[in-house]
């Protein structure tokens, strides 16, 4: 007979398959009975902006309609409903059985979602595709903004908590997260050289080659557009603040120096685009015909500033938290190394005054009775140890 595991497995792929084979017959069974989609004519007096993105001009962009104009895009409705079940249903689990999950992780988390939503299906998904500033919002909320307080609900370290672990050799969705995080494609994409590049980097590709164009005119385009964005700034904040679990944590001061590069690097590109006298895609953001707001060169200056301005914020909040994280990695190590002084009598202090009485050919002499051990940090090299005659 077959193994127990085999059985199962066995069985969880005909169930698989049976599930599939009965979604298939039931979209074929609608289909069967939905006439075929008709291309939509445009009227002889189309408006520029049907024309051109499919929907009538909307109305000035102005006061209150930052927050009242929405556009639902029903795809990133379901992911975001389906991530908050998930969240909080991952959070119920834990406390049931006892275990404690902070509240501001959870608070992160679906504030991260909301900001999501309103970038996805608010007032930069209604005017991304007729206000280059507009889009520029839309832009930096889906890559800074969104992703940093997602990053500090730590769904990595709540699915890895809430998730059963299989002991039978088999791989789960726990196990095969693990394997993600651990693989080399997993320890490819948070090197946090390469995290960087890609997060700054790939500003430079969209906006400037056909990418921003097929992204504007097709809905996969801008769909793709939405997940790379999303994608590149989770990853970067992972890097740079995340508490899940990574392949490799980078040094601190790496951080900072990859915050401050990156910083410098929208700022170059803003300036550009604020100093230019060229339209990006000008076949599309100056044939829109709006009859309202700054012209189209204008605006891209105000979409310049934008990503000078509120892309910088984001940033400055990161290098802030690194700082503190370091801060209080160093006073951890400075409090382990003094309860390991206490523990084995300054042991390594002593060995470092001898080594240092055997190089200046001199008798060593232990630290005076009682005396307290000298003040460590994790940032100080080993001659800094020193025994202070």
């Amino acid at each position: 007979p077959s193994p127990a595991p085999a059985r199962r497995l066995l069985w969880q792929l005909i169930a698989v398959e049976a599930v599939i084979m009965g979604a298939v017959m039931g979209v074929s069974s609608v289909l069967s009975r939905t006439a075929p989609p008709v291309p939509e004519e445009l009227a002889p007096d189309a408006s520029p902006a049907r024309i051109l993105t499919g929907y009538e001009l909307p109305p000035a962009l102005e006061g209150a309609r930052w927050i009242t104009m929405w556009r639902f895009d029903w795809l990133w409705v379901a992911i975001i409903a389906f991530l908050t079940l998930w969240y909080l249903r991952s959070v119920w689990q834990l406390r049931r059985r006892g275990d404690r999950w902070p509240v501001l992780r959870t608070v992160a988390w679906l504030a991260g979602l909301a900001v999501l939503l309103w970038a996805t299906s608010g007032s930069p998904a209604v005017y991304g595709r007729v206000l280059f500033s507009a889009h520029m919002v839309g832009h930096m909320t889906l890559t800074m903004l969104s992703p940093v307080f997602l990053v500090l609900g730590a769904p990595i370290t709540l699915a890895l908590r809430a998730l059963p672990s299989r002991t039978d050799g088999t791989r789960g969705p726990r196990e095969w997260i693990l394997w993600i995080v651990h693989s080399p494609w997993g320890r490819f994409i948070t090197n946090p050289i390469v995290a960087g590049v890609n997060f700054a980097g790939s500003i430079l590709v969209f906006y400037y080659t056909d990418f921003f164009r097929f992204s504007l005119e097709t809905h996969v385009g801008h769909e793709f557009m939405n997940v790379h964005f999303l994608l590149t700034g989770f990853l970067f904040a992972l890097v740079m603040i995340g508490s899940d679990p990574l392949p490799r944590r980078p040094p601190y001061a790496l951080r900072l120096v990859l915050l401050m590069a990156t910083m410098v690097f929208h700022a170059f590109i803003g300036v550009a685009m604020t100093t230019s006298t060229g339209l990006l895609q000008a076949s599309w953001f100056g044939n829109m015909g709006r009859d309202w707001g700054p012209t189209a060169l204008e605006d891209q200056r105000i979409g310049g500033a934008v990503m000078w301005g509120i892309g910088e914020f984001p940033t400055v909040m990161m290098a802030v938290m690194v700082a503190v994280l370091w801060y209080r990695s160093d006073r951890k190590n400075a409090v382990r190394l003094d309860r390991q002084a206490d523990r084995d009598g300054d042991a390594e202090l002593r060995r470092w005054n001898e080594m240092y009485a055997r190089m200046h050919g001199t008798p060593a002499t232990d630290a005076p009775s009682g005396a307290e051990p000298a003040a460590r940090d994790s940032s100080t090299g080993p001659e800094e140890a020193r025994d202070v005659r």
